[in-house]
């Protein structure tokens, strides 16, 4: 099993300037940070096949794209497919999880109890 990313947040506005889904593929590695060497050798992709991903002269399949994605941390490619087909990504979100929505709970919460402090202090 590959390694996954910390989730990094892609600007629906960037994604839609893509032109390909090469461009997107792009942008995901772009925002992560990571070249597209590093990429290849870290999830042993074939660079002539990469390449072709790239320049639209091949398609991806679906699990090598959600590979790609989880290493980068982030859905440019998904949110720039959805985008072509017609899609408002500004109205998209993804679900949240039972941990996620847990984690904002209790950031909820904090917050509530730091400005209660706060105003009981001053």
């Amino acid at each position: 099993m590959h390694q996954l990313s910390i989730p990094v947040a892609v600007a629906p506005h960037e994604v839609m300037r893509k032109t390909s889904l090469g461009g997107a593929i792009d942008l995901c590695l772009e925002v992560a940070g990571k070249e597209p060497k590093q990429l290849q050798r870290d999830l042993k992709l074939d660079k002539a096949q990469f390449s072709r991903w790239q320049s639209g002269q091949e398609g991806i399949v679906w699990p090598r794209l959600k590979l790609v994605m989880d290493h980068c941390g982030n859905d440019a490619p998904l949110l720039w497919l959805n985008h072509d087909r017609g899609y408002d990504l500004t109205a998209m979100r993804k679900v949240e999880s039972s941990l996620e929505r847990e984690n904002r709970e209790l950031r909820e919460q904090r917050d509530a109890l730091l400005t209660l402090l706060r105003s009981a202090k001053g």
